[in-house]
């Protein structure tokens, strides 16, 4: 039996992951954009329009770009490097633990990819104590069962 692929991701698919880990604020960022936090550290934000994340074509800035921190920056080499996906960085954020994707090209991910993400980037600023529980009721890993 052939597997079902995944459905693409969302946006609101964003919020809904962010908002589904454990001991998460969010707090209003600049211009009203969430940012969502485990014990007062961002995990994933909203991020307003800014002079480095631009179209080449136009010049006009992205609106719509999500920043996630990731585990370290080998991880976010590989991530950003990885043509499959649709993440990058800008030299804003040159030595910073995250990568940024456009809100317009979240559904290149499916559901479960993004999950993922969502949870590694928790898991990148909880307190050990809280990802070590995390992981240990999830199989140890953030691929295990997300809620959509």
């Amino acid at each position: 039996m052939a597997r079902r692929k995944a459905r693409p991701a969302t946006v609101d698919d964003v919020h809904r992951l962010a908002l589904a880990m454990p001991h998460v604020a969010v707090v209003e960022g600049t211009r009203g954009r969430p940012v969502y936090q485990v014990g007062g550290r961002s995990f994933v934000f909203f991020r307003n329009p800014r002079p480095d994340a631009f179209d080449p074509g136009t010049g006009e800035r992205y609106d719509d770009v999500i920043v996630l921190w990731v585990a370290d920056l080998g991880e976010k080499e590989a991530l950003v490097q990885d043509p499959s996906t649709p993440f990058f960085t800008t030299p804003h954020f040159d030595g910073h633990p995250s990568v940024l994707v456009r809100g317009s090209r979240v559904g290149e991910l499916d559901h479960d990819e993004l999950a993922e993400v969502v949870q590694e980037a928790w898991l990148a600023r909880a307190s050990r104590t809280r990802a070590a529980r995390w992981l240990a009721e999830h199989g140890g890993s953030a691929s295990g069962p997300a809620t959509p």
